[in-house]
């Protein structure tokens, strides 16, 4: 008898639906898998023969075919455990049909018969719903994750005889499984009313922010760049709802997803050591997992320390920063992971940190150059602003209270990316760093004198197509800040100004630039 169960399979972050077929026939004793399997699929016969024997079921010794398809699929991982024991069962004649058709099965199954969890439920009661099915039954504690969806039942089951009483119809479907957001923690979060000073620096966070441009902190240790880095989260906009999924898909898939929040609440904030590998970074491995870049999907990926990274390792960042994926070519297929986030690093202008104050470094400008030059060109064009911190005042630091910073900025920023959505609307993109050229060119006019600024600076060699596209999108998204419809020379000098760390540190800007902008470089703003 021939029957067949619906499993899901996961490639990359996205389920597929995988078809479980059985089919039991005289002939002598034996179990064969058909598909592209890996090995602990190919152990699913040790496990679910045991689980059934154990959970009380006795199936005459027959000959037994077991297809999962679409065979092209590499199938890996035990959540095709439960479907193969559901699939023979039915293929026994030992279940009625009605509770089988257009139902998803998902779990592990010890030897005892019990019910384990597995990873990437989300994403494969993601796809049963788009194909139209109409239940699933999941592993107990992968119940709330699943129930997430929405437009799908949802049961939970913690043991193989359970399951069996409910498809045979001894115990009634309890209701399905509905989720319920639990309250926001109401937990003190860090706010820039901790850091002192550094009023240029917060500027320059608050247009990053805003237009999620890529930032670069420069200055002596201990002045607050890993402090401002930390804050910038706290200040973006909520995630929407698409944002959450695609994030906890993410984290469902590499197990980080927590039991007790299925449905992600906060930007992720990852911060990698700089020993971290390229594949850590990346993703990969013999079966493909998202690495620290896709981790920090939707939210900020901050690198500290920047140079101290292996070059190799920071140039894997160039593609992903681009094209917002990450592509994975194995012997098994191609992956997919996404990586829209936004860079966030710091580092120290030499080993010791303090050049050029030649009162406590030590470093010769040779050692100077060595440490600097581990940031290569092609990376730095990709940092839309470089901001450059200062050692604190210690009467700054003896101000006992400061009102909160946090709500203020990120209304702000929630003003500006309104503004951004408007403007692209339609289009396929949602700020201001993500614009094309074709949108730079239509969003971004400049008057003639500026213009031919730009020109000459460009003409220069100071810096590269691409160095003067994010010039004039910062320029754009200040401009957005002070509600101005057209980008004014004020605002063309404070991109600018963002990029005068990258002169003084790697000499990028000509002279012609550092003469133009020095009487326009933004004051401090409150």
């Amino acid at each position: 008898m021939l029957k067949k169960i619906y499993a899901a399979g996961l490639i990359g972050t996205k389920g597929v639906l995988v078809r479980c077929e059985a089919d039991v026939e005289q002939g002598f004793p034996t179990i064969t898998f058909i598909g592209s399997l890996a090995a602990s699929v190919r152990e699913a016969a040790d496990r679910v023969r045991t689980a059934l024997g154990n959970s009380g079921f006795r199936l005459e010794p027959r000959r037994v075919t077991l297809n999962l398809s679409p065979a092209e699929l590499r199938k890996e991982g035990c959540a095709y455990d439960v479907p193969i024991a559901v699939a023979l069962l039915a293929a026994y004649g030992q279940l009625p049909e009605q509770l089988l058709t257009d139902t998803l099965f998902a779990g592990e199954l010890s030897l005892s018969g019990e019910i384990l969890p597995v990873r990437g439920v989300l994403s494969m009661v993601r796809c049963a719903e788009a194909a139209g099915l109409k239940r699933c039954f999941l592993p107990l504690e992968n119940l709330r994750e699943g129930s997430v969806i929405g437009g799908i039942d949802c049961y939970g089951v913690s043991t193989l005889s359970e399951l069996v009483e409910l498809l045979r119809g001894k115990k009634d479907l309890p209701a399905p499984a509905v989720y319920a957001e639990s309250s926001l923690s109401s937990e003190d979060t860090p706010d820039f009313s901790d850091l002192a000073g550094q009023e240029l620096v917060k500027r320059a966070t608050l247009l990053a922010a805003g237009g999620r441009h890529n930032i670069l902190y420069i200055g002596p240790a201990g002045t607050g760049k890993s402090m401002i880095a930390a804050r910038l989260p706290h200040i973006l906009p909520a995630m929407s709802r698409e944002e959450r999924l695609s994030v906890s898909e993410i984290y469902s898939i590499s197990g980080l997803l927590p039991s007790d929040k299925p449905l992600m609440t906060k930007r992720p904030y990852r911060s990698p050591h700089h020993t971290v590998t390229g594949l850590a970074l990346s993703g990969g491995g013999q079966k493909p997992r998202p690495g620290e870049i896709s981790l920090a999907h939707e939210g900020v990926l901050f690198l500290d320390e920047l140079p101290e990274y292996h070059a190799a390792t920071l140039e894997i960042l160039r593609q992903p920063l681009e094209e917002h994926l990450v592509h994975i070519s194995r012997v098994s297929g191609n992956f997919t992971f996404p990586a829209n986030f936004q860079l966030v690093c710091a580092m120290n202008p030499c080993k010791c940190g303090f050049w050029p104050d030649r009162n406590r470094c030590r470093c010769t400008e040779a050692q100077v150059r060595t440490y600097l030059s581990h940031i290569s060109k092609p990376l730095l064009d990709r940092i839309d602003l470089c901001a450059e911190t200062e050692s604190v005042p210690f009467s700054a630091l003896q101000r006992k209270e400061r009102p909160k910073e946090n709500p203020d900025m990120q209304r702000a920023v929630e003003r500006v990316r309104n503004i951004q959505e408007r403007r692209f609307q339609g289009s396929g993109i949602h700020f201001n760093a993500e614009m094309t050229p074709a949108q730079i060119e239509a969003h971004c006019s400049l008057c003639r004198e500026d213009s031919e600024f730009l020109e000459a600076l460009y003409n220069s060699g100071a810096m590269s197509a691409r160095a003067l596209h994010k010039l004039l999108k910062v320029a754009r998204t200040a401009a957005d800040f002070d509600g101005a419809p057209e980008i004014q020379r004020s605002h063309l000098a404070e991109a600018l100004a963002y990029r005068s760390p990258e002169e003084k540190y790697w000499g990028s800007i000509s002279k012609l630039a550092r003469q133009t902008l020095h009487p326009a470089y933004p004051k401090r703003r409150n």
